[in-house]
């Protein structure tokens, strides 16, 4: 695919790519060089890190009921 620059060094981005990449009006994207000189664009998004526990996060499993917890607070058995 192709696309023209215009005299403000502006482009549209092709629909397919957008639809590939998952972004639309008003997203953020970066463009990064690749060690093979190659330039990419990449939702700006995609550039955050995630944590190796971040899939975890939230993840505890089964937790205990209301009322396991209200009877542990209170002292029953």
């Amino acid at each position: 695919m192709s696309t023209t620059v215009t005299a403000k060094g502006q482009v549209t981005i092709p629909k397919a790519v957008r639809d590939m990449l998952g972004i639309g009006p008003g997203s953020q994207v970066d463009f990064r060089r690749m060690p093979d000189g190659n330039i990419v664009v990449v939702p700006a998004d995609a550039q955050k890190q995630t944590s190796r526990f971040a899939k975890f996060r939230g993840h505890a499993g089964k937790g205990m009921t209301t009322d396991e917890i209200m009877a542990l607070t209170r002292g029953d058995d």
